[in-house]
Order: C-alpha cells, then structure tokens, then sequence
C-alpha cells in the first residue's frame, strides 16, 4: 500500500480499497495514480476519495464530470455537498439518466436558482421517474418561485414523485399551496397522505 502506483491488472476491489484508504490517510500519490485508472470504478473511488480528504483541485473535479463513464460522472455529483461552487448544471442534460437524477440532487445542494427553469422541464417532462423525482426535490431544495408551478405540476404524477412535491411545498407559501396540499390529504397512496399532514403539521385523526 506504499507504492504511489498500481500494476494496472491489479483487482479492481483492491484499488478500489487502496484509493479509499489512502484518502482517508492522506496519501495524495497513491490516490492521484488512480484517478486515470482503466476501471471506472477504481476512478469513482478515486475521485471520491481526492474529494473527501480534501485535495480536489477545480481541475480534478472537471475531469470527473467529463468522465467517459456514467458511473464516474454519478459518483462526483453525488459529492455536491463539499464541492461548493461546482457547476452540475450541464449534466442535467446527460444522455444517462442515472447522471441527470445525480445532477438535480447537485443542483439542488448547490442552491442555483439559474437551473430551476431546467430542472422544472425535467420534472415535468423526463423518461425517467427517478428524474423527475429529483428534479422536483431539488426545486424544493432551491424554494425559488420559478419552480412553483412545475413542483405544483409534479402532484399529478406517479406516486413516488407526488410524494416528493408535496414536501417540495414545504418550500412555497400561499393559499394555492395549501389548498392542493389538503387536496393531498386524500391522495390515494397512504405515503402521499402521510406526508402532507408532516407538510400540513395535522395528525392523521385530524383528517377523519
């Protein structure tokens, strides 16, 4: 584990366990030798790894969104929360959906308003459900009145995502809000029930 490089037909668990070791005990060598490793799972851990102990430079992380591998881009999206300042926003329009339901949440950690006209076509239009989820968290997340009408849009939608714009309404005021979040009292799924009496601050006795 002291070498600062890896035989490249080294397991990929292996590297992946040497990439998070050494992150967490500050051995940028070992980690920055397998940022350009040939398994993108040796690169997500990697790039997770340079991140969490700190040593990310702007350059690294650009790298890692402009991965050739979904799995490279998802993972360094997933670490929006400590990398303040990231721009995500073209990912939102990724080919992988995988990437652009990472991105939203990015988006939405990062609070920029500028994407909630992306993120509101997401929401109301993507393929993917995971996507529209999380583009209605994230407009939740930001809690710009841009994204109000789309948010509001989602309490149509599938299940899962009716669940996540009703606490996405926590965000939003008005007496239209509240009018559709008691709509939702009576929502035929009991999750989407559940949670706007939590959005509401009623006990379920209160709405029998």
């Amino acid at each position: 584990m002291g070498s600062a490089r890896f035989d490249d037909e080294a397991p990929v668990a292996r590297k992946r366990l040497a990439a998070t070791l050494a992150g967490f005990g500050g051995n940028e060598a070992i980690v920055r030798s397998l940022l350009t490793d040939v398994s993108p799972k040796v690169r997500a851990a990697a790039v997770t790894a340079l991140v969490n102990a700190g040593r990310a430079r702007p350059d690294d992380v650009r790298r890692a969104l402009g991965d050739p591998d979904p799995a490279v881009r998802r993972a360094t999206c997933e670490l929006a929360t400590r990398l303040p300042g990231t721009d995500f926003t073209p990912l939102l329009d990724d080919a992988d959906p995988t990437v652009v339901e990472a991105a939203a949440f990015a988006v939405g950690e990062s609070g920029d308003r500028g994407a909630c006209a992306r993120l509101a076509e997401i929401a109301g239009s993507h393929p993917d459900p995971l996507c529209r989820e999380s583009a209605v968290a994230a407009l939740g997340a930001i809690g710009d009145d841009a994204g109000r009408a789309a948010v509001l849009a989602a309490l149509g939608d599938a299940p899962a995502v009716r669940r996540r714009a009703v606490v996405a309404l926590a965000a939003f005021t008005g007496d239209d809000v509240e009018a559709v979040l008691r709509e939702r009292l009576s929502d035929r799924d009991w999750q989407v029930r559940q949670a706007a009496e939590t959005v509401l601050g009623i006990s379920g006795s209160e709405t029998r």
